[in-house]
């Protein structure tokens, strides 16, 4: 069973991973046979943590200035959904990038499958009234 306070502090280890372009922090956060999936429409997700800091490292490469905001968690049993909000910029243009992510979690804590949802749009947005609680 994976609780609240778990689940609140692998997102905001998840939050300093993106803001910091870590991607080896990014992968700590992994069972080590652990997916990720970041389009769902992908044939096979990034596997292990070796595939998720490729993945981080490639996608990050072309980020800067982000600030992540981290929604509070929904957790059932060993399974969690976390909304993020994130302003960056991409190539230097800035973007609003909003979505949540599906998560299953081990015994100690580490996510064993990632499924992230997201839309884009231009410019910098803030959230809507209530968003993340």
């Amino acid at each position: 069973m994976t609780d609240l306070a778990r689940v609140q502090k692998w997102s905001e280890t998840y939050r300093i991973a993106w803001e910091t372009a870590d991607s080896e922090l990014a992968a700590s956060l992994f069972a080590e046979d652990g997916t990720y999936r970041n389009d769902i429409y992908q044939d096979k997700p990034n596997r292990g943590r070796p595939g998720v800091v490729a993945y981080w490292s490639g996608v990050t490469a072309v980020q800067s200035d982000a600030t992540v905001r981290m929604g509070r968690p929904f957790v059932d049993g060993d399974r969690a959904v976390v909304e993020f909000w994130t302003t960056m910029r991409i190539n230097d243009d800035p973007v609003t990038l909003a979505g949540s992510l599906l998560l299953d979690f081990d015994e100690g804590g580490l996510c064993t499958a990632l499924r992230e949802y997201y839309n884009f749009t231009e410019g910098y947005r803030d959230p809507p009234l209530g968003w993340g609680t």
